[in-house]
């Protein structure tokens, strides 16, 4: 018989999370293969333009992927489009395979959502009419010059209106050329085979669940949800449904009175034993990372990304990469790559209170932090850190 409901300690939803995420033992393979793996388990990968490091999809890729190459996402989005490019809680890149689902969201700017801007339907038909004759275009080949002095540029109505066409499943990108977006028409980009059937909004709260408990191992309501609008009373019905159908079941988490929901298929996983600690420097829009509040009551650590805080405020730095060894977040540190000089630098860098670094983690911390700089074009690293004793030992081994 399934059981229902069940109660799990904080250790075991920390190794089930992790586990989900590809963070312990993970199996996705290599190179091109082993990202397109890891974006169909974890259901996305979040696209961000900050490059103080590597840009944070090719750094969630990377922590996961054996052996992977930058390239190996272009390939997948160009050639092989095994994925596509579109808006999750941010822009991502998603899997193909769940292309349909997009659907929903794409329906309600038809209907006449905007993205952003005001809708001007003259220029969205001559955007539209444009690519359709000439091929795929970027957006800076609608910039025209403002008649102003020094000719200065800016964006033209034409860049709102392939945002909205983009938004509303008329236009899909591409590729990229330099991180800018190519455009081209929604019917030469997708694979004729693609499921383009709308899904009804039960069908979509349930792809939403399973995606949500898929890729996260535990996952609340609340956490299913999260930034997308008008989807609670869905998926609350979806939750009922898949309970009486024993889909999933309840779990409760040691010292979290919130319920959270996952599989048997799942829960089995935790009989996992974890010899060896594994080391991760995880990007701040990390799948693991970026809802905060879970982050928190799962694994008490409290992360905060400080590139949008003051620097009169800021504790720890610009732009810091939590640190998980094993299944803890132990510390964080700042980093900046400067590719011009080939010098990756370590700024500053913090161990939460009570974490004593031992030497499995110094020589595991030295060469992941090693590889990392490898991976963002760098040969020399500079380390800054106010243990000056450990700083000394991990030089050594750097």
């Amino acid at each position: 018989m399934t059981k229902q409901s069940i109660s799990i300690s904080k250790k075991e939803a920390q190794q089930l999370v992790l586990k989900a995420q590809g963070l312990i033992k993970s199996n996705f393979g290599k190179s091109k293969q082993g990202a397109l793996n890891a974006i169909e388990q974890l259901g996305y990968i979040q696209i961000d333009t900050l490059s103080v490091v590597t840009r944070a999809h090719h750094h969630t890729l990377w922590s996961r992927v054996n052996n992977y190459n930058e390239s190996d996402l272009h390939q997948l989005l160009e050639k092989d489009k095994s994925i596509f490019e579109y808006w999750s809680h941010a822009a991502s890149y998603l899997p193909m395979s769940s292309y349909k689902f997009s659907l929903i969201q794409k329906n309600e700017y038809v209907k006449g959502k905007s993205h952003w801007f005001e809708q001007d339907v003259k220029i969205k038909k001559y955007v539209l009419d444009k690519i359709k004759q000439e091929g795929p275009l970027q957006s800076k080949d609608f910039e025209h010059v403002r008649n102003v002095p020094a000719n200065w540029y800016e964006w033209k109505p034409a860049k709102k209106a392939l945002e909205q066409l983009f938004m509303e499943g008329k236009l899909m990108v591409a590729k990229r050329q330099g991180f800018q977006k190519v455009y081209d028409l929604t019917e030469r980009v997708l694979p004729s085979k693609t499921d383009v059937k709308m899904p009804s909004i039960g069908e979509y709260a349930e792809f939403l669940i399973q995606s949500a408990i898929q890729s996260n191992g535990i996952v609340t309501e609340k956490e299913i949800t999260y930034l997308r609008k008008g989807l609670k009373t869905p998926v609350q019905k979806a939750l009922k449904k898949m309970l009486e159908q024993k889909e999933i079941l309840t779990v409760q988490v040691e010292f979290n009175t919130e319920p959270y929901y996952s599989t048997s298929k799942l829960i089995d996983k935790l009989k996992l034993n974890v010899k060896q600690k594994e080391l991760h420097l995880l990007s701040p829009f990390d799948n693991s990372i970026i809802q905060r509040k879970r982050l928190q009551n799962i694994f008490d650590f409290d992360y905060t990304i400080e590139c949008y805080v003051p620097e009169e405020k800021r504790k720890y730095g610009y732009f810091c990469l939590p640190i998980l060894y094993g299944t803890e977040f132990i510390g964080r540190l700042d980093p900046k790559a400067d590719r011009k000089s080939k010098t990756f630098y370590v700024k500053s860098m913090y161990f939460e209170k009570g974490f004593q670094p031992d030497a499995m983690f110094t020589l595991l911390f030295s060469q992941k932090l090693k590889e990392f700089a490898l991976f963002n074009g760098c040969t020399n690293i500079e380390l800054n850190c106010a243990n000056k004793k450990w700083e000394r030992t991990v030089r050594l081994l750097i």
